[in-house]
Formats: C-alpha cells, sequence, structure tokens
C-alpha cells in the first residue's frame, strides 16, 4: 500500500511555498494587482496584526480600526472640551456641530439627499431594525414579509408583526445558491391588501452566506405598493450603496462592521415620505420636545430626534466620519475587488480539496462562484466517511494556530436551516425539550438526524485581509484530509457560556 492509500500527504499549501502559491494566485486573479496599497496600508496602519501573528478572518463579523483613525479621534478628544449636546453652553454647542456635521457626512456619503432621509443614531444595526419593528404601523389584514435569509433582528420584527395582527410570510431560498425565490416572492408580494401598510424586509448581503440579493427587489417591491427595509450591515464594508438611485424606506448600518471603530454606534436611514406613518410607542429623553406629568401628554420632536432615545454616544460619533473617510482614502471599489479576488482563489481551493478515496472533504453554503457573493465563505467540513467533521472541535484547532473565524448559526437561523436542509420536523425533534433544552443536546440530536449540521464554519475577508491569511487557512483545512471525528480530538470547552458570541453576527 502507497503512502497515499495510507493517507499520509503533504500538506499542498506548506508554508514555505507561500511565495509560490501567491505568484500562481496573481496570474488567476490579475485584478488584486490593483489593491496592492492595502498591502502597505497593512504594514504601515495595521501592523499588530503580523506582530501578533493572528490570522483574521472575521470580517462579517466585525472590522478592523486602523492606528490612524485612532490617532485622528484621539487628537479630536484630546485637543477639545465637549459636553453633552443637550443644551446651549459652549461644550454642548460645540458637541452638537460634531454629531450633526457627521450625521450629514454619513448621508453624504450614502448619497442620501437631506430632502429625502434622516440619519438616526443608534446602539447598533439591531437597535435600528427594532426602532423599525416598534413604530412600523402594522396592522391586521397588514403585511411582514422577509425572506428566509435575514439577521435574527430582522427576523425579530415579527413578533411587533404578530402583536399588532400583521401576517407574517417567509420567501423561501432556491438551492445549492441560497438566492431569493423570485417566483414565490411575486406570489407573496402580489397577495397583500394594498390598503395597509405592507413591509417587504431582506439583506443587501447574506451574513451567511455571502449572496448578494439583488438591490433591484427595492423598485420591484415598491412597484407592488410595499415599503421595504434593506439590512445593509453585511453589504456597506465592501460595496457602495448609493441611496440615491436605490431608494429603500428604511437601511440598518453597523459602523463597526465597516471600520471597526467605534462600536456601539449603528444608525437607521429613513426616508422621510415613510416618516408620517411611523407611531413610536413610548417616549424617552431627548425625543421629546414637550412632556407634562400632570398634564399626561407630550409632543415628540421631530425628525431623527423623536428616534434617539436619551444622550445619543457623543463622544464616539465623530470617529464614525473619520471611518468613512478611511473607507473613502482606501476607495470601495479597491476594496471590493481585493475582495473579490481573495475570495475566489478560497472558494476554488476549497472545493479542491479531497479526501484519499476521493471524497470531498468541504461542503459549501451558497454561490460557488464570486458572481453576486461577496468575502463570506460558510462551510462544513466532512470524514472521508461523509460524516459531518464538529464545527465546534474545528474552532479550537483553529484558536491554537491564531487563525480567527466563526462558528454557529451568525444568528442567521433561515438560511442556515435551508442550507443544511434541515426540515420543520428536524426543528421540532431538536426544541422538543422547551426552553430548558441546552445546547449541545440540540446539536447533537441534529446531527444524528441524517448527518445534519445546526451550524457551520465561516471564514470572511475584508479591507486589510492579503493573501498570506487565506493562504495560511488553506495550510490548516488541509490538514483534515483523511480526518474523522475520532482523530480530530473532542470539543474541550463548555459551549453553553460561549453561545451569546459563537451565535452573533
Amino acid at each position: 500500500m502507497n503512502a497515499t492509500a495510507k493517507g499520509v500527504h503533504k500538506n499542498r499549501y506548506e508554508l514555505d511555498q507561500m511565495a509560490d502559491g501567491f505568484s500562481d494566485f496573481s496570474e488567476r486573479f490579475p485584478s488584486f494587482n490593483q489593491t496592492l496599497l492595502l498591502d502597505e496600508w497593512r504594514k504601515a496602519q495595521y501592523s499588530r496584526l503580523d506582530a501578533s501573528g493572528q490570522v483574521y478572518l472575521d470580517y462579517t463579523g466585525g472590522g478592523l480600526y486602523s492606528d490612524l483613525q485612532l490617532y485622528k479621534h484621539m487628537e479630536l478628544l484630546r485637543s477639545s472640551v465637549l459636553g453633552n449636546p443637550h443644551s446651549a453652553n459652549p461644550t454642548s454647542l460645540a458637541m452638537t456641530d460634531l454629531v450633526e456635521g457627521t450625521r450629514k457626512y454619513v448621508l453624504r456619503y450614502f448619497n442620501a439627499s437631506p430632502d429625502e432621509y434622516i440619519a438616526v443614531f443608534t446602539a447598533n444595526a439591531s437597535g435600528a431594525l427594532k426602532l423599525v419593528g416598534e413604530a412600523y404601523p402594522f396592522t391586521p389584514a397588514g403585511h411582514y414579509i422577509l425572506t428566509f435569509d435575514n439577521h435574527n433582528s430582522v427576523n425579530g420584527i415579527r413578533e411587533f408583526a404578530k402583536a399588532k395582527g400583521a401576517q407574517v410570510t417567509y420567501v423561501p431560498l432556491t438551492k445549492p445558491d441560497l438566492r431569493i425565490d423570485k417566483a414565490k416572492l411575486d406570489d407573496i408580494l402580489d397577495s397583500v391588501d394594498l390598503d395597509r401598510s405592507n413591509l417587504f424586509a431582506f439583506p443587501a448581503q447574506s451574513n451567511y452566506s455571502g449572496v448578494k440579493h439583488p438591490l433591484d427587489l427595492i423598485e420591484h417591491a415598491h412597484g407592488k405598493g410595499l415599503d421595504v427595509l434593506l439590512d445593509a450591515a453585511a453589504y456597506v464594508p465592501t460595496n457602495s450603496l448609493d441611496l440615491g438611485v436605490v431608494k429603500p424606506e428604511f437601511v440598518a448600518i453597523s459602523f463597526y462592521k465597516m471600520f471597526g471603530y467605534p462600536t456601539g454606534i449603528g444608525a437607521l436611514l429613513i426616508r422621510k415620505a415613510v416618516l408620517q406613518k411611523m407611531k413610536r410607542p413610548w417616549f424617552a429623553g431627548g425625543t421629546v420636545n414637550f412632556a407634562s406629568v400632570q398634564g399626561k401628554g407630550h409632543y415628540l420632536a421631530p425628525n431623527e430626534a423623536a428616534f434617539e432615545d436619551g444622550t445619543v454616544n457623543y463622544l464616539d460619533i465623530p470617529a464614525i466620519k473619520t471611518g468613512l473617510q478611511h473607507l473613502e482614502n482606501a476607495g470601495i471599489t479597491t476594496i471590493g475587488t481585493r475582495v473579490q479576488c481573495l475570495t475566489g482563489w478560497l472558494l476554488e481551493e476549497l472545493l479542491s480539496l479531497q479526501h484519499s478515496n476521493g471524497k470531498p472533504m468541504v461542503r459549501i453554503y451558497g454561490p460557488a462562484d464570486t458572481l453576486m457573493r461577496g468575502g463570506t465563505v460558510t462551510l462544513n467540513f466532512y470524514g472521508p466517511d461523509e460524516r459531518l467533521l464538529d464545527y465546534r472541535r474545528i474552532e479550537e484547532l483553529a484558536n491554537e494556530k491564531g487563525i480567527s473565524l466563526r462558528t454557529g448559526c451568525f444568528c442567521n437561523p433561515g438560511a442556515g436551516e435551508m442550507a443544511e436542509g434541515l426540515t420543520a420536523e428536524d426543528m421540532v425533534a431538536g426544541l422538543n425539550d422547551g426552553p430548558e433544552l441546552s445546547l449541545p443536546h440540540f446539536l447533537q440530536v441534529i446531527q444524528h438526524r441524517s448527518n445534519k449540521s445546526a451550524g457551520a464554519i465561516r471564514v470572511s475577508v475584508g479591507l486589510v485581509t492579503n493573501f498570506a491569511d487565506v493562504y495560511r487557512f488553506m495550510h490548516f483545512a488541509d490538514g483534515f484530509r483523511d480526518k474523522t471525528n475520532m482523530n480530530i480530538g473532542e470539543v474541550t470547552f463548555d459551549i453553553q457560556f460561549c453561545r451569546v458570541i459563537r451565535d452573533g453576527s
């Protein structure tokens, strides 16, 4: 029996062969050479990555900030005296100018006319989406339509809709690419009562599969008489969103996903034409022009002030403008080109991995090429016996190699259920222990039903990902050739304590 037959292989991606690998990569993806400025940026402004030996492949979970962003913001704070903007004293007015200047810059960045849109600062994209849910005028006979592929913060809006008597309908995805089923969507859109307020929600880019859903669905839904909520959190870090061309009623943004710092601030862009329909169920500090205890009444403040509860994170808001300028200096087209090249190489290399018996080592969820997809690649490893390898153990092994990736369902259960072929029966079986069900038990039940998984591995590339990062990941991935769950080792961490992290976006 030869070495190959015994399952003894030399790793195709030996690290001392990386230079040869890059040469081959450059020939296959020549447009990558147009993005080499970003390698210089990485050396100058993100040197901590290489100094620490980290391979960061979780850009869909969070972007990375540059040294320059921090220096600029630190200098602003160091040189200024800035007070709570809810006043008219000099320090407050100085802060108000910075907040409002940033608000204008956000609208400008997305080419959103201030005559047509307002920008509301929120704690994050989830907070932005919650504002839509609580204030949108759902009514009995109204409709909330959303795709299977949505973040849980979009799924959560269904609870507001149901509480107000509206119908909730999910649009399925086509397999294997996990794209919106356009025919089913049209059937659902055609069924709505146009005398009611109806909302259609979808992500510009999936945080699960990387699929870019066509933005012309916005105008398509408008033509059917619906308002549109666009979750742009995973899309705008590497793509341009022009709200002068596409005009959804609501756009949810997460700034840390775009440029790393600051965290704790998102935005909801609201089209002014829909504002008159929005009714907030409560009021708070900063959201009213007037409120009375004895009179038991209040008057909401106009425009964005009605939606910004309490005091905004005012000291960090100016850092948003710095971050947006950082992306502009890099060039969003340059970033997108780099991401497309690295993603294309990853897809090709992962799909070429085989065990000694010829069985594929990897299953990718979503498109197998870069057409209408972003830099998010979600996958699972399988053994030569075609049994699923435990993604939790693979993450542990990645951690040991200094590779930061993500595992779980990424707060997008619909896309995950459809990707893995999970049925309603599967989910009922997994959930039948009630609210006290442990996550490990749930995963065990699902895996034992037809070799299915309730989670996956996600790698994602971004602004300063370089070839060495993806090559080192492939070196890691190739190490699972001819491996089974019996010889990769058992999971050692308590998954219960990691639940929030591993199921986050």
